[in-house]
């Protein structure tokens, strides 16, 4: 792993506030790794806060709530962050933030007798996928098919920039420890560790600080990229390997994010869907870079408002941090269950540099945390040759972005490793 500059110092004491509810929201069917929803509401429809308005027959997906009450007025295609464009419900919001009648806090009897069946339903109706940026359906991977004996709490939260984890675990201790808690009952586990860098004091201070009903080990980690992902913490945590092509429950592990810990803790105690997460807007553009509570299907355009007025007109908006992250055309995308920061970076920083030929340096085979060879998969999808491709497991790339930041001759490697991997897929 390799030390990146991480720009963290814009947002990290920053509070996290609510953003202004916005006047319409744009709801995309596709939040979540699976089956794209479709709608259970038509124009006109008038709809509760925290209403489902979208579903699936399918054995993955995640349901869609309305982050607004309001009116339907629309169910149309719609600028998207990550697939371009995608159809979305349009809601006119009302003002009134009034909630369906479901939504209740559940008293502390129910919660003690919940059973890890009733939980997964309940993260399920919540509509919860995986924060970090993955989104894949919490509910299924809280019923492993195989046996688990190992929980790791994601909150090293590697990508530059962003500080939204940071802030929630400094903010939202108690209830992300009791989020852990209904986790540890629906896994049945009983190896708990929560791994955060080490350039976020305050949190380790929280975690270290705050009492617990089980025993859980906080492991502080070198504050390194790409730290956060799945493979990479397990591998320093319980120097154990996840083989290629497996999962981290073929080795009796399960890895959540602190923020979907944090919704889980809300779904249940609360009965509240995901219909909001924390944003860090962020950017040497930005007057006032802030992390924010954002309702789901706001247009980045007015978080972008809200914290601006502009230094300077960006050159590249991007969705996400700047390592993994997608790069818009628009900042009528709104926000989606994945999306974790708005990046705002000026010419200087989203200068593009000349691809020239690889020098074979070797940076990149060096520093891959997948432990491929980026060069060869990359020389391999220039011409096409999907075998070799497969045969380098462009399939295990992780998209960190880490060989494109190292390149010397500017090779676009992530970008050609990712269509290897979707021709690879077909």
């Amino acid at each position: 792993m390799f030390k990146i500059k991480e720009h963290k110092q814009l947002t990290e004491h920053k509070t996290i506030i609510s953003a202004p509810l916005p006047k319409i929201v744009y709801l995309p069917l596709s939040q979540h790794l699976g089956q794209i929803c479709s709608p259970e509401v038509t124009i006109g429809d008038v709809v509760s806060l925290g209403q489902r308005i979208a579903s699936a027959q399918a054995k993955i997906f995640s349901p869609i709530h309305a982050s607004v009450s309001g009116k339907v007025t629309a169910i149309q295609d719609w600028p998207h962050p990550v697939l371009g464009r995608c159809k979305a419900i349009v809601i006119e919001n009302d003002g009134k933030d009034s909630f369906q009648p479901s939504v209740f806090s559940r008293q502390q009897e129910e919660l003690d007798r919940l059973t890890p069946e009733q939980i997964r339903a309940i993260v399920f109706e919540a509509g919860i996928v995986g924060m970090g940026g993955a989104t894949f359906p919490t509910h299924i991977k809280l019923n492993s098919p195989k046996p688990v004996d190992t929980l790791i709490i994601n909150g090293a939260e590697c990508e530059p920039y962003l500080t939204g984890d940071s802030r929630l675990m400094i903010e939202k201790t108690e209830e992300i420890i009791k989020g852990i808690a209904l986790l540890k009952q629906c896994l049945g586990v009983q190896k708990i560790y929560i791994a955060i860098e080490d350039n976020k004091p305050e949190a380790i201070s929280a975690f270290s600080l705050q009492p617990s009903a089980f025993s859980f080990q906080l492991i502080v980690l070198k504050s390194a990229y790409p730290q956060g992902g799945e493979k990479q913490l397990i591998k320093n945590i319980l120097e154990k390997e996840v083989p290629s092509g497996k999962l981290p429950f073929d080795i009796g592990v399960v890895v959540h994010n602190v923020a979907t810990v944090y919704a889980v803790y809300e779904a249940v105690y609360k009965n509240k869907p995901l219909y909001e997460r924390v944003v860090t807007v962020t950017g040497s553009c930005l007057t006032n870079p802030q992390n924010l509570l954002v309702r789901l299907g706001t247009p980045i355009k007015e978080l972008i408002d809200f914290c601006g007025p502009l230094k300077e007109e960006p050159a590249k908006i991007i969705i996400g941090g700047p390592m993994m992250g997608i790069a818009q055309y628009t900042a009528d995308v709104p926000v989606i269950k994945s999306s974790g920061g708005v990046v705002l970076l000026n010419k200087k920083e989203a200068r593009q540099q000349e691809e020239e030929s690889c020098i074979r340096c070797g940076a990149c085979v060096r520093e891959c945390p997948a432990g491929l060879m980026p060069c060869l998969i990359n020389l391999a999808s220039e011409k096409e040759m999907w075998d070799e491709a497969k045969a380098y497991k462009a399939a295990d790339c992780i998209e960190c972005g880490l060989c494109n930041y190292l390149c010397p001759a500017k090779r676009k490697l992530t970008q050609s490793i990712k269509r290897a991997k979707l021709e690879l897929s077909r």
